[in-house]
């Protein structure tokens, strides 16, 4: 299992709360692994959750229009990066 980095484990977190994964902590989210379909199963709808709860903690927008949203979300250490670029 791969290490994760600070950010990376916060926001791992964050997603565990924003759509309720409590079978799985954290720690145990595989940094490059993908988030929807095949990684931890999310679906568009934990998308928006995760969204709004990055926009809460965080202080900026992710937008579901944006057409960089297929890489942002691609994993976690993708979304890791684009939040550690874009925080305020």
């Amino acid at each position: 299992m791969t290490e994760l980095l600070p950010l990376e484990l916060e926001v791992a977190q964050v997603i565990i709360d924003a759509v309720h994964l409590d079978d799985i902590r954290a720690e145990e989210i595989e940094p490059e692994a993908p988030l929807f379909d095949s990684g931890l199963g999310l679906d568009s709808i934990d998308a928006l959750e995760i969204a709004l709860a990055i926009s809460r903690k965080y202080g900026f927008q992710l937008r579901s229009n944006d057409s960089n949203n297929t890489r942002i979300f691609s994993s976690l250490r993708a979304l890791s990066q684009h939040i550690e670029t874009n925080r305020v």
